[in-house]
C-alpha cells in the first residue's frame, strides 16, 4: 500500500509539476495595441450613447408590437419579426469593431452553411467572446437568429435585460438543481423546425482566468481528465440538455473557437477600439449522426473536442494564426452604412414622437417600460390566444 501511494503521489507531482511549467501567459498584462487618446476617448462616448439610445428606442417601440401583438396570434411571426427589426441593431456592434475601429476579424477553419437551425459552442476567453459571434452571425444572415445562454445577472442591466428578454435569451443561474427545470421548458418552447435558430452555449460556464484554469487543472489531474492549459475543463449537463432537447429539429452543431491578438479586450476596450488588434474564429461544422446520443457518451465527446480547441489555441500562439485561413469575406461597408442609417433614423423619429408630439405616445412609453420590466423580472412572454382558448376548451370537456 505504501508503495501504491508513493507511485500516486509522485503521480500527482508531475502533473502539478507540468502544470505550473506550461502555465499560460497572462494576456490582459499585454501592452494595448492603440493608445487611449482623446480622440478616441470622444469617439468612443459618442458611440455607446448611439448604442444605448437606439437600443432604448428600438425596444421600446417595437417590443410591444413584436412580442404581444404578434405574438397573441403567432409565436413563429412574432420571432420572425423580432429577428428582422434587432438585427439591424445589432449589426450596429460589427460596424463598430470592424469597420469604426479597424479590429480585423479572421475567420478559419471551415467555410460554414448558412444553416437555420444551429447548436454553436466555444470556448469563453474573456466576457466579450460572445459579441464577436455577431460578427459570424451578419456574415451568414442569421444576427437575429442567435440566442445566448447567459448568467442570470446580465439580464439586470438597464435596457439591454430587456433586449435579452425580448430575444428569448436563456437566463441560468450556473447551478443545474436551480437551472434544470426552466432551461428545459425554454428549449421545449425552440423546438420548432420553420424557427431560425442559433442557440449559442458556453461549457466552461465562466470566462477564461488564470486562477480559474489551475483550478480547473487540479480537477482534472484528480479525476483522471485532460489537462488543458488554454481552455477549462466544459461542464455538460446544460449542452447535453441543449442537445437533447433539440436534436431532432437541428440542421448541425458549429465548434467555435476564439483567439485574440495581443491582448484579451474587455467591453470599455471594445467601445473604444484600443483592443484587440485581430480576432480569429476557427470554424467547423459537425454532424448530428456522429454525435452520441447518451448523456454520458455526449459528456465525454465534448470533453474530447475541448481537449482538441486546447490543441488549437496552443499552435495558435506559436503560429499566430489558425489553419486554413480566409473562410469568411468583409463586411460591406455600404449596407452597414444604409443600416446604421436606418436605426439612426428611426431613434430619431421615436425621440421626436416622445418628447414633442401627442401625449399618447408618452403612456405608449411608459406602458413600454412598465411590460418590459415586467416580462424580464418574471421571464414571461405572452402565449397565443389559440393556445390559451385551446386548454380552456380541453379543460371544460374535460369536467363534463
Amino acid at each position: 500500500m505504501n508503495g501504491s501511494t508513493s507511485v500516486e503521489s509522485e503521480h500527482f507531482n508531475i502533473n502539478r509539476k507540468q502544470m505550473e511549467v506550461t502555465e499560460p501567459p497572462n494576456l490582459e498584462n499585454q501592452p494595448r495595441h492603440r493608445p487611449l487618446t482623446p480622440l478616441r476617448a470622444l469617439r468612443g462616448v459618442m458611440c455607446l450613447l448611439i448604442l444605448i439610445s437606439t437600443a432604448f428606442m428600438m425596444v421600446v417601440y417595437w417590443a410591444p408590437v413584436t412580442t404581444i401583438l404578434l405574438r397573441i396570434f403567432s409565436v413563429h411571426y412574432s420571432r420572425k419579426a423580432t429577428s428582422f427589426l434587432f438585427a439591424a441593431w445589432l449589426s450596429l456592434w460589427p460596424f463598430l469593431f470592424e469597420i469604426i475601429n479597424k479590429t480585423k476579424v479572421v475567420f478559419s477553419g471551415e467555410t460554414l452553411p448558412t444553416k437555420n437551425r444551429v447548436l454553436l459552442f466555444a470556448n469563453h476567453r474573456t466576457e466579450v467572446d460572445w459579441m464577436y459571434l455577431w460578427d459570424l452571425a451578419l456574415r451568414k444572415g442569421h444576427l437575429g437568429s442567435l440566442k445566448y445562454i447567459l448568467k442570470s445577472s446580465l439580464m439586470k442591466l438597464p435596457i439591454f435585460g430587456w433586449s435579452f428578454q425580448i430575444l428569448e435569451f436563456i437566463a441560468v443561474e450556473r447551478k443545474w438543481e436551480i437551472d434544470k427545470s426552466a432551461m428545459q421548458k425554454k428549449l421545449l418552447s425552440f423546438k420548432d423546425p420553420h424557427d431560425p435558430l442559433w442557440l449559442v452555449v458556453f461549457p466552461e460556464g465562466t470566462d477564461y482566468t488564470e486562477k480559474k484554469c489551475v483550478k480547473s487543472q487540479q480537477f482534472a489531474a484528480e479525476n483522471g481528465l485532460p489537462i488543458l492549459q488554454n481552455v477549462l475543463l466544459p461542464k455538460t449537463k446544460g449542452f447535453c440538455a441543449c442537445l437533447e432537447s433539440l436534436r431532432n429539429s437541428l440542421d448541425a452543431v458549429y465548434d467555435i473557437t476564439i483567439a485574440y491578438k495581443h491582448r484579451c479586450p474587455t467591453l470599455i476596450d471594445n467601445i473604444f477600439g484600443v483592443d484587440p488588434s485581430e480576432v480569429h474564429i476557427h470554424a467547423q461544422q459537425l454532424l448530428l449522426h456522429d454525435i452520441p446520443t447518451s448523456e454520458k457518451e455526449i459528456a465525454k465527446w465534448l470533453i474530447e473536442r475541448f481537449r482538441l480547441k486546447d490543441q488549437l489555441l496552443s499552435d495558435f500562439k506559436k503560429l499566430g494564426y489558425f489553419p486554413n485561413q480566409g473562410t469568411e469575406g468583409d463586411l460591406s461597408t455600404f449596407s452597414c452604412l444604409a443600416k446604421c442609417f436606418v436605426v439612426i433614423y428611426l431613434t430619431s423619429i421615436f425621440t421626436y414622437l416622445s418628447l414633442f408630439s401627442s401625449i399618447w405616445f408618452k403612456i405608449y412609453v411608459a406602458f413600454s417600460c412598465v411590460y418590459l420590466s415586467f416580462a424580464t423580472y418574471f421571464n414571461v412572454l405572452p402565449s397565443p390566444l389559440y393556445g390559451f382558448i385551446k386548454a380552456l376548451f380541453y379543460s371544460q370537456s374535460k369536467n363534463m
